[in-house]
């Protein structure tokens, strides 16, 4: 990670408590806005090179690219959700 500027640190400093949560509250929502970008592009990359096998002329899928695709991001989704539920699991028991 970058350092901050001294004088950016200086103005942090001299923040409210008020404007210090906003500040962390904006912060933590463009993280995950950023992380949730990163994993879009992540899948789209995935499903399309596995499957997107022919030439896009017509601006669509064929018959056969489009049901992998969807399967494809089911089957993404559906791990995703299984970690995230196995790391809450331990989370709560941790």
């Amino acid at each position: 990670m970058d350092q901050i500027d001294p004088n950016t640190a200086a103005a942090l400093q001299n923040l409210s408590p008020k404007d210090k949560q906003e500040l962390n509250t904006f912060v933590q929502g463009e993280s995950q806005k950023a992380q949730i970008q990163h994993t879009i592009h992540e899948l789209n990359s995935m499903c399309f090179k596995k499957c997107v096998t022919s030439r896009i002329s017509t601006g669509s899928l064929d018959r056969s690219e489009e049901p992998c695709m969807k399967n494809c991001v089911d089957r993404y989704m559906d791990a995703n959700m299984t970690v995230i539920r196995h790391l809450e699991k331990m989370r709560t028991l941790g």
